[in-house]
């Protein structure tokens, strides 16, 4: 069973309350009403009542269960108008600005999200990533010990020999272009905390290059791979977190023991890892974009990590399935731990 059924099962029993910011578009509208449908819980979705209603008969698209807010109409604007300029590094803008920001409806979703108004968050459907990210950076807290903020892709391949259950997750796709060592190590450890929360299961992490376990590669890049493994070891260590980490890994030696084998690599990682850490973001999003172009794959996110909320921002090329799936993993995300695990039926 995919991770998405299993995740959607655990959330009828604990459903969370979705923001969707851009309520105007049809995808947005059709993947909430399959969250409110399944009974996982409550999709909110920001915009004019009127114009969502209107695309909503549109496209006949039911909107009973869901929660229509218009950010300046709302009962909450005044609260969350002026919690917004009170955060320190708002203090800068004048009251007009805050106005304006306080009636876009990613601050407001964001703002929603970060008192507890809405558990989870899904945006990006309409808008360049940039400014996606923006108030979600600007607002939402990083965790505690961590520095990096980065984002996840699942990819549901069907295929049970791969990764947990035919799931493999990849980082960082979506958000640093260069990261440093320590970024990565960091990465490689908020990845691998937020799979393990969600799967239940021991993360094993592949530190991705273009070798595997060379002694004679001196490329900078081949190096920064070998630093950050090293780095992610002793991280997972001093955090007691149960995590299996390995690299320099090549792609093929991290995911098919054949190839280990032939290639002189034991570990409890080759061959049969499940989190892929990517060198940089063109590799990471290069790969994911081409899985989603070219094989017969289901890709979910970019989920965020590092943050003390969950969040994804998924691309403008994001079908009705991509985001109801990614829906379904953020809102799980909320969960705690102890309730996604069947015996807690």
């Amino acid at each position: 069973m995919s991770l998405v059924k299993k995740l959607s099962a655990r959330l009828q029993n604990h459903p969370k309350r979705v923001v969707f910011p851009e309520g105007h578009d049809p995808r947005i509208l059709q993947a909430a009403r399959q969250f409110a449908t399944r009974k996982l819980g409550v999709p909110i979705v920001l915009g004019e009542k009127a114009q969502i209603e209107e695309i909503a008969r549109a496209n006949d698209i039911r909107l009973d269960g869901m929660k229509i807010v218009e950010p300046a109409k709302s009962d909450d604007y005044a609260a969350l108008h002026k919690l917004l300029k009170g955060l320190p590094r708002f203090k800068k803008y004048d009251d007009a600005t805050i106005d304006t920001m306080s009636k876009n409806s990613n601050y407001y979703a964001t703002l929603m999200l970060a008192t507890g108004r809405a558990d989870a968050m899904v945006a990006g459907a309409t808008i360049a990533s940039a400014n996606t990210l923006r108030p979600i950076f600007q607002i939402i807290p990083l965790q505690k010990g961590f520095k990096t903020a980065s984002s996840m892709m699942v990819v549901s391949t069907e295929n049970p020999d791969l990764g947990i259950n035919g799931d493999l997750f990849l980082a960082d796709c979506g958000v640093i272009p260069e990261p440093t060592e320590e970024q990565l190590a960091e990465i490689a450890m908020t990845t691998a905390i937020l799979v393990s929360h969600l799967t239940l299961e021991t993360p094993r992490v592949a530190m991705l290059s273009y070798t595997s376990k060379s002694a004679g590669a001196t490329f900078a890049s081949v190096m920064k791979m070998k630093s950050a493994t090293a780095l992610a070891h002793e991280k997972a260590r001093q955090g007691g977190f149960d995590i299996d980490i390995d690299g320099e890994l090549q792609v093929d030696a991290a995911l098919r023991p054949e190839v280990a084998k032939v290639k002189g690599i034991s570990s409890s990682v080759a061959g049969k890892a499940n989190v892929l850490i990517f060198p940089d973001l063109s590799s990471g999003n290069i790969a994911s974009k081409m899985l989603q172009i070219t094989s017969n794959v289901n890709c979910f996110g970019q989920i965020l990590t590092g943050l003390t909320k969950p969040v994804a921002e998924i691309s403008r090329g994001a079908t009705v399935n991509d985001i109801f799936g990614t829906s379904v993993i953020v809102a799980a995300q909320a969960v705690d731990r102890r309730f996604l695990s069947p015996d807690a039926e």
